[in-house]
């Protein structure tokens, strides 16, 4: 059924991101051909690993049916089976250190109690609330203009909300 509003039609859009023919209706000559190459997909990784295994077990166990057995092809599984446990180690120590390092970090700096003091953070809000009040006009003001241009003498020096804080005895970062 057809959208009927331009609403709907927008709505329709946004939930459906993408779209696949596969699972439409119809499409048959698609989903017979998409089904072959899958199943061709998995037979191509199912069938070596199926003789690579059966090949490993049949060198130690002579009643298993096998393809081959040769004994560089045994060395080699043996050798990337070894390979791949390494790699697995080393996967395991690196995670593990580095939930530890962070597990520490994370209790040394992040659930303290915050790193500034919080009674002179209001009063400094307060205090540069008044100075930018002072300096460029009320806050509903400048939050509703739509342009606004500041004159030369309005401009910030480098550190003069850095000297503000220290004049009224508020900057954290110089106590120690």
């Amino acid at each position: 059924m057809p959208p009927k509003t331009d609403a709907e039609q927008t709505e329709r859009q946004r939930q459906q991101l993408y779209t696949d023919d596969y699972f439409a209706k119809g499409h048959w000559v698609r989903k017979i051909w998409q089904t072959f190459v899958a199943l061709l997909g998995w037979l191509a990784v199912i069938i070596p690993c199926g003789v690579t295994i059966t090949a490993f077990w049949g060198a130690y166990d002579p009643r298993v049916w096998h393809i081959w057995s040769y004994r560089e092809g045994i060395f080699e599984i043996k050798f990337i089976g070894a390979l791949l446990l390494f790699s697995f180690v080393m996967a395991s120590i690196f995670a593990v250190s580095m939930t530890i390092i962070q597990n520490r970090k994370r209790d040394r700096l992040v659930e303290q109690w915050p790193t500034f003091n919080p009674i002179n953070q209001r009063k400094r809000k307060n205090v540069l609330d008044d100075f930018m009040d002072e300096r460029f006009g009320p806050a509903e003001f400048r939050e509703n203009v739509r342009t606004c241009q500041v004159q030369p003498d309005q401009n910030l020096d480098t550190d003069q909300i850095h000297d503000l804080y220290t004049q009224r005895d508020l900057n954290d970062l110089d106590k120690e």
